[in-house]
């Protein structure tokens, strides 16, 4: 489906924006700021993370209150001292380090984990969801570890296909294409299975938002925002956190990023960014609806 603002029912003039919010699950810290940013309705939706420690508050929550909600497929467990193993193995595969943890990062992952059990992997964080309650609307990537390698991209898309769940997918843009290749990334590969899956594509994506303060924030929000053409469907992601005790012990360098983007997301200056802007904002759900049609 390459015409997804038609699908959507729009026009070539409209610019349709997506606010998702990454990592629910992660910790309690991370669930408090998404589901109290929801009245402010500019977060649309958002995925969690199954194999976390607090994924079935997130889990309750979501059910609750209606949240648009996608599976955030999780092969790394990034910080130091915080840590998760994945839902298919015991501890023995190649997905997991020394203690039985997935790999820290994205390169210890490729350098480590075979296909097939990626496969399972992710299939078994979508199969989790379901059996929590959640018909997720949506699967992305943390880390973009799906991304890191072309089995990894396939094995994911496989799964999206097998259960009806849109997964996340951008056009290779000329920019992205440099900057994978300058990560090392089988580039050519990974693009022909994009442009060749039947699955709807992101014109634009941007994967986090730059700078710690809420004024860098805000101002780099406001420039991608001001990029966007008309006929465009465009995410940007955010990761939200409150500033507990809890979030500045998983993360004592990075928790401040986290915090204004949570006060972003409710802050009365964005909503004007994006309605003086001309956004309309929808979620994966209305997605999901006209790619099942």
């Amino acid at each position: 489906m390459d015409d997804l603002i038609e699908a959507l029912g729009f026009d070539g003039k409209d610019r349709l924006l997506i606010i998702h919010a990454d990592d629910v699950g992660m910790c309690h810290s991370v669930n408090e700021a998404t589901f109290s940013a929801l009245s402010y309705e500019i977060v649309t939706c958002g995925s969690l993370m199954m194999p976390c420690p607090w994924v079935l508050e997130a889990a309750e929550l979501t059910k609750k209150y209606g949240f648009d909600a996608g599976v955030h497929v999780t092969l790394n467990s990034e910080w130091e001292h915080y840590k998760w193993p994945p839902i298919s193995s015991d501890g023995h595969s190649t997905l997991v380090d020394e203690y039985g943890y997935l790999w820290r990062s994205v390169e210890e992952v490729v350098a480590h984990a075979v296909p097939s059990e990626v496969e399972k992997e992710v299939e078994a964080q979508v199969i989790r969801a379901f059996k929590m309650g959640i018909e997720p609307s949506h699967i992305d990537t943390h880390m973009g570890t799906v991304y890191a390698k072309p089995e990894f991209f396939m094995a994911y898309v496989r799964i999206a296909d097998r259960h009806r769940i849109p997964p996340m997918l951008v056009k290779p843009s000329e920019e992205m294409i440099m900057r994978a290749r300058k990560m090392g990334l089988e580039i050519e590969s990974l693009k022909k299975a994009i442009v060749e899956s039947r699955w709807p594509k992101l014109d634009m994506l941007m994967a986090g938002i730059p700078g710690v303060t809420l004024d860098d924030k805000r101002r780099a929000l406001r420039q991608f925002l001001r990029g966007v053409k008309g006929g465009m469907v465009v995410q940007v992601i955010v990761h939200l956190g409150l500033d507990t005790p809890e979030l500045r012990a998983i993360m004592p360098r990075s928790y401040p990023s986290r915090v204004n983007e949570y006060k972003l997301v409710t802050d009365n200056e964005t909503r004007k960014l994006i309605e003086e802007l001309g956004f309309q904002l929808i979620g994966w759900r209305e997605i999901k609806k006209a790619t099942m049609r």
